[in-house]
């Protein structure tokens, strides 16, 4: 993939960002899509017109958009799914910035869920699953998922929605033993992929830490990019920081390494949203960015 335009300082990401998730990922806060809008930003992503015609159409029929109009005013309004993803992603990710700010964020108490859903619904049973390991918990033992954030409220209603509440466990412990290991932070280094995701967080650091301070070039000599020009290298940086951070548990630093690279990702991606509202134009805010811009906007 490669960004086009005479002001790229994001270029040549060493991940190939699908056209899918770029099509989700311009959704505005309400969850609509507006095709001027995508086709614009698109061409300055280095996509055709033909590939994201494509993207949309396949949405259409997986009935995760509707589209009303046609051509470059047609607009497609995203279900509800799609909208409770992205807001249980904006969720975690502003965790993590109250913890990064706090310094701290933890108890000291474990939660544990645990169910024993029958075999007859096994696709619910591996959505339950799926929604635990997305909320940043991990299994211990068969049915068994462990996390140290106050979550039991939000296990409880998700088990609800799915009907599974009556196959449920919850409790919370002061004190948790796996394996004979019982210190919190060796545990956690134990029970998630620490060391692999504190590499990933490392290179994204690496490869963007440029980023804010040649925005802030362009600003201070008025050579701003065009919107959407801006908007695509904004895209670029939020998808790749999204593909690092997927697997992210958002440990409260108490569990962690330090010093823990995660936390300078989000300082880089909140200083280049800092630059980066001063120079858009445009007051819409696509999902993928949302959550830096009310990050900023929090602690302004």
């Amino acid at each position: 993939m490669r960004l086009v335009g005479d002001n790229t300082i994001v270029a040549d990401s060493t991940v190939q960002i699908p056209t899918r998730g770029f099509v989700v990922g311009m959704m505005r806060e309400d969850g609509s899509l507006h095709a001027e809008e995508l086709f614009d930003v698109a061409e300055n992503f280095g996509l055709s017109a033909e590939q994201v015609r494509s993207c949309l159409r396949r949405l259409v029929a997986e009935g995760i958009v509707t589209r009303q109009g046609s051509g470059r005013t047609a607009v497609y309004q995203s279900t509800d799914a799609v909208r409770s993803e992205f807001d249980r992603q904006i969720l975690r990710t502003r965790l993590a910035h109250t913890q990064d700010l706090a310094g701290r964020g933890w108890d000291s108490r474990w939660r544990l869920a645990a169910f024993t859903v029958p075999e007859s619904q096994r696709s619910v049973r591996d959505e339950f699953r799926s929604w635990l390991l997305s909320m940043g918990a991990t299994a211990i033992h068969g049915g068994l998922y462990v996390s140290p954030h106050p979550f039991l409220p939000l296990v409880a209603d998700e088990a609800e929605r799915l009907g599974i509440t009556r196959y449920l466990v919850t409790t919370e412990a002061t004190e948790l033993v796996v394996g004979g290991e019982r210190d919190p932070r060796r545990l956690a280094a134990e029970l998630w992929p620490l060391a692999k995701l504190a590499a990933a967080y490392q290179g994204f650091v690496d490869e963007f830490s440029h980023v804010p301070e040649e925005l802030e070039k362009l600003r201070a000599r008025h050579d701003e990019p065009s919107e959407p020009e801006l908007m695509a290298q904004l895209m670029t940086l939020g998808m790749r920081y999204g593909q690092t951070a997927i697997d992210d548990p958002y440990l409260p630093p108490e569990l962690l390494p330090r010093p823990w690279p995660g936390r300078a990702a989000r300082l880089l991606m909140n200083r280049t949203h800092r630059v980066a509202l001063l120079m858009r134009a445009s007051s819409h805010r696509p999902n993928i960015l949302r959550v830096f811009d009310e990050v900023v906007a929090e602690l302004n």
